[in-house]
């Protein structure tokens, strides 16, 4: 919910207020819904829904459902380059100091994006293309903001996503990935254990008070990333978590 601000402009706030409504149910959602979710008078918002829909920011689906817009994808894209651009220099330091690959992604949609990486000097390394779209379930990153949420909104997430299963280690049933959060909740970092890729280990944590939910991670493959590693590693990434935290604050 977009927080009222002294002085702000409150036409503008209600359109962010319809726009993250809609997010918050999973992109798409009935006027009455809307109406449901917040204080705005009816009449007001099929004036502001209207508008967005003539911008492109918005669009009315045929069953008269309202979706998030094409317009906005362009903007989307520009804010996560800025948000890889904030982290990288933590990012690097990651390698640096641990020598494998690191990642950070964010949350779009019911789906992870990755918004930066800075790759491994080793050979043999893992490789995520910036911009790629995963399923959260079977990812680190993915695991690690899902930690984040209620299990409502979890399964919310999986319903509409599906739950595919990449390996043979991947997780398939909500329940078992329900438990996972859990654990994962308790020590403050997820484990993606094969799950992604046959052979690759990654260790990821949330970043804190995010303005969208986002992770980093750390990857490489099973035979250098073990429990020494991780001894090492989860520090560091934890304490490279709190510095783009802090960096976003001031941003």
């Amino acid at each position: 919910m977009v927080e009222k601000t002294p002085g702000g402009v409150q036409s503008v706030e209600r359109v962010f207020e319809l726009l993250e409504l809609i997010a918050d149910a999973g992109g798409e959602v009935m006027l009455s819904e809307l109406s449901a979710s917040t204080t705005l008078p009816l009449p007001t918002i099929h004036r502001l829904l209207r508008t967005m829909v003539t911008l492109g920011y918005v669009r009315q689906l045929p069953n008269r459902r309202y979706s998030l817009g094409p317009r906005l994808i362009r903007l989307g894209e520009g804010a996560n380059k800025q948000l890889g651009v904030l982290a990288r220099p933590q990012l690097k330091s990651l390698v640096d100091r641990l020598g494998e690959t690191s990642n950070m992604a964010v949350l779009d949609g019911d789906m992870v994006v990755y918004v930066a990486q800075v790759p491994s000097r080793h050979s043999m390394r893992m490789f995520t293309e910036v911009g790629r779209r995963a399923h959260t379930h079977a990812t680190g990153v993915g695991k690690a903001i899902l930690a984040q949420l209620d299990d409502e909104t979890v399964r919310g997430i999986i319903s509409r996503a599906g739950m595919p299963t990449p390996t043979s280690k991947s997780i398939g049933d909500i329940d078992t990935l329900l438990a996972d959060l859990e654990r994962i909740r308790e020590r403050g970092y997820a484990i993606d254990e094969e799950e992604q890729e046959i052979g690759v280990r990654c260790f990821a944590t949330a970043v804190a008070d995010a303005p969208t939910p986002m992770a980093i991670s750390v990857s490489g493959p099973v035979s250098r990333v073990d429990q020494a590693f991780a001894d090492r590693a989860v520090p560091v990434l934890k304490e490279a978590a709190q510095a783009i935290s802090k960096e976003l604050k001031l941003a």
